[in-house]
């Protein structure tokens, strides 16, 4: 057992070794390119006479940053020391580096990177609501991690109504915990709800002590004790597909599979489409859609 633990031991040392490595000269490279990309006059410095870097010189980002202009040429040339955020959001304010930049230099310097606050999005561009829609009629649905409801296709619609909170955005979760359990459209809540809230907490890992995401746990767990209970057990779980059971008072019930899509520029995102599980349920997601469509016909072009 013992010669087991030290062999796996110095295995995953020497991996962390390599990688770390790898990521030193990478991290070198990025420094110096985001360096050369940035002028004085980015940063109301004065040209100088005889400059030859293209860009920033060493010591002027460490000057602009705060740190010692040993310690930043050491970081730009990949050596093994020691960063904290603090530091590296200082070098990253004075390189200009935009978030996903930011995210990567954090990445490659071996730090956990924090996102800015309130920075999970509530819009979609109109080219991703173009790609739920064409989905139809398959339900599609667009959720930011802590299930804002970002943007509908009409077969959703024609399922769930999702009323919109104080901050102007639906939230799934809220409607959930706050429905009377007679008019939940989730068949089999006792199994259905926890898994939610346990998606949202290997979320909430990320947004630790974030105003919004505090304001929105706080909130919730006052007006839902079974959400308060479900959040105070702890369980983590990470979004996946499932087989759902939906019901509504014109159709019945409904199984489909829930199959999550990442969507490229939004971080903390995803497309959640649900299709048939059944033939039956296929049929009755149709008759739902013919429903709608009589009660809101589409709007005809003028």
């Amino acid at each position: 057992m013992t010669t087991s633990t030290t062999h796996t031991t110095r295995t995953t040392n020497g991996t962390g070794t390599a990688r770390a490595q790898r990521r030193r000269p990478e991290l070198a490279a990025f420094l110096r390119t985001r360096r050369a990309r940035v002028t004085p006059a980015d940063v109301g410095m004065p040209p100088g006479l005889r400059r030859r870097t293209p860009g920033l010189r060493r010591e002027e980002v460490a000057q602009l940053s705060g740190v010692g202009v040993t310690w930043y040429t050491w970081l730009e040339q990949g050596r093994p020391i020691n960063a904290s955020p603090q530091v590296l959001d200082a070098v990253a304010r004075t390189l200009r580096l935009d978030q996903p930049e930011r995210e990567h230099l954090y990445r490659l310097a071996e730090v956990p990177f924090e996102p800015d606050p309130e920075s999970l999005p509530v819009r979609v561009a109109p080219a991703v609501q173009a790609i739920i829609d064409a989905l139809d009629p398959l339900l599609a649905v667009v959720y930011n991690s802590r299930y804002d409801v970002l943007a509908t296709n009409p077969a959703y619609r024609s399922l769930f109504v999702m009323p919109a909170l104080r901050t102007g955005v639906p939230n799934v979760l809220w409607t959930l915990f706050t429905l009377p359990e007679e008019t939940c459209p989730i068949v089999h809540r006792e199994r259905e709800l926890p898994v939610m809230v346990a998606t949202l907490r290997s979320s909430y890992g990320r947004h630790v002590g974030e105003p919004a995401w505090e304001d929105f746990i706080r909130a919730l767990s006052a007006a839902s004790p079974c959400f308060a209970r479900l959040w105070a057990s702890g369980e983590v779980i990470p979004p996946g597909p499932r087989v759902k059971t939906f019901r509504h008072a014109a159709v019945g019930d409904m199984r489909m599979t829930s199959q999550s899509l990442s969507i490229d520029g939004m971080p903390e995102c995803r497309i959640v489409v649900y299709t048939p599980e059944d033939d039956e349920t296929r049929r009755r997601v149709a008759l739902l859609r013919k429903r709608q469509e009589r009660l809101w016909p589409p709007a005809r072009p003028e």
